[in-house]
C-alpha cells in the first residue's frame, strides 16, 4: 500500500485527531476538576494529574513528579496530513519539552512507539529520572546513552513502593487496527544503533500502570487500546485513563475492560488528540475521529452508567480526590 493511500487508523492502530472540529458530546462531564472519592481510602497525599496529550501524563505528588509516556515534541510525520513518511527523522523540540515536564524522578513508558517514547531519553538525561519500561525500552534507552543506573526493565506484575506513592506494573497489549495488526511490531533484544527515524522505534511490547498516592486515589493508565483481562483482576482503580480504540478489532473492548477494572468512578479518555500540533485547548478532532470518540463515550455510558466521564484538556491540573 502506498503512503498516499495509507489509512492512518488501519496503519497505526491508535486513535488520534486532526485540528478540524472541536470535540462536543452531551454525555461527558464538564471540563472541571473531578471530585470522585477514593474507594475505601482516606484522602492523603496531595496529587495532581496533568494530561500532556496522546497518553502522556505529568503527576505531581507533593515534591515528587512522575511522567507517563511524555511526548511533547509532536513533530509532523504526515500521519494527520498525508502522505505519511515512516522515514521521518526523530526530532526533539527541547524548548517545548522544557516548558512542561518539571523535574521528574520517574518516567513510566507503556511502549516504545515514537509518540510515547521518543522524548523520554532527552527528558531522562536532563532530569536524571529513572525510566521504567519493557526490555525494549531498556535497550533503546541504552542506545541513547542513558546509563544502566537510570533504566529499570519491567515485565508486568511488579509492585513498587516509592514512599509517597506506589506503582503497579501490568502486562498489557497494543491496539489493533482494522487489519488486526499494528505499526512497527517487534522488540529489541539487544542494544541497537541509536534510532534515527520513527520506524526505528518498534512497539516493543506494551504495559499499563496503576499509580496510587499514599492515601489514594488509585489511577490506572493505558497507552494503547487493548488489554489482558485477567491481568486487571483486583486493581479496581478509582480513576482510569483509557485509550480510545482505533477500530472494532478488539471484541467488546469497553464493557470487558470496565468490568475487569470494576467500573472506575471516573473514566478519562486518552489518545484521541492530534499529537502533531502544539498543545492548545480545546483539543480538536476530525469528523471521523469524533465519531469514534462519541461511540466510545456512548459505550462507556452504557457499560458504566454511574461513572463520571471526564474529557481532559491539556496541562489542566486534576486532583481526582
Amino acid at each position: 500500500m502506498s503512503a498516499s493511500n495509507l489509512d492512518r487508523r488501519r496503519f497505526l492502530g491508535a486513535t488520534a485527531t486532526a485540528a478540524l472540529a472541536t470535540v462536543a458530546t452531551p454525555v461527558i462531564a464538564p471540563l472541571a476538576v473531578s471530585a470522585a472519592p477514593a474507594r475505601g481510602r482516606a484522602t492523603g497525599s496531595a496529587a495532581t494529574f496533568r494530561w500532556l496529550g496522546t497518553s502522556g501524563w505529568r503527576i505531581d505528588i507533593g515534591e515528587t513528579t512522575l511522567l507517563i509516556d511524555p511526548y511533547l515534541s509532536r513533530f509532523k510525520t504526515g500521519l494527520f496530513e498525508p502522505p505519511f513518511n515512516p522515514a521521518t527523522a526523530l526530532t526533539i523540540d527541547t524548548a517545548r519539552i522544557a516548558e512542561h515536564p518539571g523535574t521528574p524522578q520517574t518516567i513510566l513508558v507503556t511502549h516504545t512507539h515514537w509518540d510515547h517514547f521518543s522524548d523520554v531519553p532527552h527528558i531522562a538525561a536532563q532530569s536524571g529520572a529513572r525510566v521504567f519500561g519493557t526490555l525494549t525500552a531498556y535497550h533503546l534507552g541504552s542506545a541513547y546513552g542513558l546509563p544502566a543506573s537510570q533504566l529499570s526493565p519491567v515485565k508486568g506484575g511488579e509492585f513498587f513502593d516509592f514512599g509517597d506513592h506506589t506503582v503497579q506494573v501490568i502486562a498489557s497489549l497494543h491496539s489493533r487496527n482494522a487489519s488486526y495488526s499494528m505499526a512497527y511490531p517487534g522488540v529489541r533484544v539487544a542494544v541497537p544503533a541509536k534510532p534515527e527515524t520513527i520506524q526505528d522505534l518498534p512497539e516493543g511490547d506494551t504495559l499499563a500502570y496503576q499509580v496510587t498516592p499514599r492515601g489514594g486515589p488509585s489511577v490506572f493508565f493505558m497507552g494503547a487500546s487493548d488489554f489482558v483481562e485477567h491481568n486487571l483482576a483486583g486493581l479496581a482503580p478509582d480513576v482510569a485513563m483509557i485509550a480510545v480504540p482505533a477500530s472494532d478489532a478488539v471484541h467488546e473492548y469497553v464493557p470487558r475492560l470496565l468490568a475487569a477494572l470494576d467500573h472506575p468512578a471516573t473514566i478519562v479518555p486518552v489518545h484521541w488528540d492530534n499529537f502533531e500540533v502544539e498543545l492548545h485547548n480545546p483539543p480538536t478532532t476530525t469528523p471521523k475521529d469524533k465519531e469514534r470518540l462519541d461511540l466510545f463515550l456512548t459505550a462507556v455510558r452504557r457499560a458504566a452508567p454511574r461513572s463520571e466521564i471526564l474529557l481532559p484538556e491539556y496541562l489542566t491540573p486534576y486532583p481526582f480526590a
